[in-house]
C-alpha cells in the first residue's frame, strides 16, 4: 500500500474526492470504516481503550460528514480474527456495543446509509447464550435505527447448524420493524494452497528455511530423498502460532483437496495418500513437482456443504455477493462467485433459471445498496452489461502473478464465455482483454446524491 497509494487525503469526504479523481475501470462505491474513523479521532488511543464522550462526539460528526460527502454507510470489524501487522486488535474491536449504537444512529438521524459489519466470534459453539444476546443486539439495532444491516453468512462444518439461527434472525428482524439481509457465497470459501504462494508447513523452522529460497531451489531440493524426508518428519510439528483467517491452518488432509480443476469433484489429499501408500505431506510433495510446483491445494474455510450454500443463497433476504477474495489476493480465490453462479448453479445444477441468476446479481444488490436507478435495463436507468454466453461462461483456473506495487504477489482467476464488458457505454473488457478505456466513476450514496 506504500509503494502504491499516493496519501494525498485526510478526511473521508477528501478520500472520496480522490477516488473520483483517479482513472478507473469499473464504478466504485465506498463506506467508511471504523477503525480508520476511531484512530482519526482518537490516535493511538484507539488501540487501547474505550471512547470518551468527546471522542464519540467527534466520531459522529466525522461520520455525518462522510455520509453528506457520499459514504454508502459505515461498517466495523468486531471479529477476533482482524489484527493489525504487529498483532493488537484492529481499532474497532475496542469499542463499546454503545459506541456501535452512536454511530449507527447517526445514520437513523440522517436517514442515509447502511450499517455492515464483520460479527462477533459467538458462533463457535452451537447454542452458545452469546449469540442469542449478540441476535438481540443486532436486531434491536436494526429496528431503532431504521437503516439496513448486513453481514456475511456462511455455514462451518465446526458448527453446521449456526447457519439456520441467522435466517431465523433475518426473519425476526423483519417481523419487528428493521431491515436486515445476508451476504451469501455461491461456493466455498477457499484458501489456495501452493508452494508459489503459501503451504500449510511454512511456518516450520525446517520448511521456513526452505521456502525462504528461490523456486527453483526449492524445486531442486525436493528432489532430493533426504531433504524431502526430513520435511515430512516435521509436518505434523505445531508451532505455536495462531493462525488468522485465511492464513494456512495445520493440514486436516481428510478435507485438503487436490485442485487441479475449477469444475472438479475435487480429491482429498488423504485418499490420493492412502492410494500411493505415502505420509499426506509427501504426497503434496510429490504431486507439487509432477506439476512443477504449479499446482493448487484447496483449503475449505468455510460453506464445504453446498447444498446449504444453495439454502442460503435462496433465502430471501440473502443476496449472493459477498467476496473476501479483494482482502486476501493472495491467499483466496473466491472472486468468481458471479460466474460459479451461472455455470454451476445454473447450467449444471439447474437450480437457479438464468432469468433468476440474472436478477440476483443485478437488481437485488443494486436495491438492497439503495442504487434505485440501477439493476435494470430500462429507458431512463443506468445499466452496465456483461455480454456472455450460458453455455460457455466459466472460471478459468487461477494463476499467481507478481504485478501489484512494488510487486507483491496476487491470485488472479479470468473467466471464459465473455465476450464484452461495458461500463457506463464504453466497452472495458473485450474477449476477456482490457481495452484501454477507463469509464469507471465514483458512486456516491444518497444524501451526495440528492445535493
Amino acid at each position: 500500500m506504500d509503494a502504491g497509494i499516493d496519501w494525498t487525503w485526510t478526511t473521508f469526504p477528501e478520500f472520496l474526492d480522490r477516488v473520483a479523481s483517479l482513472p478507473k475501470g469499473i464504478n466504485y462505491a465506498c463506506y467508511i470504516g471504523h477503525s480508520a474513523l476511531r484512530t482519526y479521532v482518537m490516535g493511538e488511543r484507539a488501540f487501547e481503550k474505550p471512547a470518551g464522550e468527546d471522542d464519540l462526539r467527534a466520531m459522529e460528526r466525522e461520520l455525518r460528514d462522510a455520509i453528506r460527502a457520499g459514504a454508502m454507510g459505515f461498517t466495523t470489524s468486531r471479529s477476533p480474527i482482524h489484527e493489525t501487522a504487529d498483532g493488537r486488535p484492529v481499532a474497532s474491536r475496542l469499542a463499546l456495543w454503545d459506541e456501535i449504537r452512536r454511530l449507527v444512529g447517526v445514520m437513523g438521524e440522517m436517514n442515509a446509509g447502511i450499517f455492515e459489519l464483520a460479527g462477533e466470534n459467538v458462533d463457535r459453539v452451537p447454542d452458545h447464550p452469546a449469540l442469542r444476546d449478540y441476535h438481540v443486539r443486532l436486531r434491536n439495532l436494526a429496528v431503532e435505527t431504521g437503516r439496513p444491516v448486513t453481514f456475511g453468512v456462511f455455514s462451518r462444518r465446526g458448527v453446521p447448524g449456526v447457519w439456520k439461527k441467522y435466517m431465523d434472525l433475518l426473519d425476526e428482524t423483519a417481523a419487528a420493524g428493521g431491515r436486515m439481509f445476508a451476504q451469501a457465497h455461491s461456493r466455498s470459501l477457499s484458501a489456495l494452497l501452493s508452494f508459489k504462494t503459501q503451504m500449510p508447513f511454512d511456518w516450520l523452522p525446517v520448511w521456513k528455511e526452505l521456502r525462504q529460497l528461490p523456486l527453483a531451489e526449492q524445486r531442486h531440493r525436493l528432489r532430493d530423498p533426504a531433504t524431502r524426508k526430513k520435511l515430512v518428519e516435521v509436518s505434523g510439528e505445531r508451532d505455536g502460532r495462531r493462525p488468522l483467517g485465511t492464513e494456512p491452518k495445520p493440514p486436516d488432509y481428510d478435507w485438503l483437496l487436490v485442485f487441479d480443476t475449477v469444475e472438479g469433484p475435487h480429491r482429498t489429499v488423504a485418499e490420493v495418500a492412502r492410494e500411493r501408500g505415502q505420509h499426506p505431506a509427501e504426497t503434496m510433495i510429490e504431486l507439487a513437482l509432477e506439476k512443477d510446483l504449479d499446482l493448487f491445494f484447496l483449503q475449505p474455510v468455510a460453506n464445504e456443504d453446498q447444498d446449504i450454500a444453495l439454502q442460503i443463497m435462496r433465502n430471501p433476504r440473502a443476496v449472493t455477493t459477498f467476496s473476501d477474495s479483494g482482502a486476501h489476493v493472495s491467499q483466496l480465490m473466491d472472486s468468481s462467485l458471479q460466474t460459479h453462479l451461472l455455470y454451476h448453479w445454473v447450467r449444471a445444477k439447474q437450480a437457479f433459471t438464468l432469468e433468476q441468476a440474472v436478477r440476483m446479481l443485478t437488481l437485488v444488490p443494486a436495491t438492497l445498496w439503495g442504487f434505485h436507478d440501477r439493476g435494470l435495463v430500462r429507458q431512463g436507468m443506468a445499466a452496465d452489461l456483461v455480454v456472455f454466453d450460458p453455455d460457455t461462461i466459466a472460471a478459468e483456473m487461477p494463476e499467481v502473478v507478481d504485478d501489484l506495487p512494488a510487486g507483491a504477489r496476487r491470485l488472479v482467476q479470468r473467466t471464459r464465455g465473455i465476450a464484452a464488458t461495458v461500463v457506463n457505454g464504453e466497452v472495458l473488457l473485450r474477449d476477456g482483454k482490457h481495452t484501454g478505456a477507463l469509464p469507471g466513476q465514483l458512486l456516491r450514496g444518497p444524501l451526495a446524491r440528492r445535493s
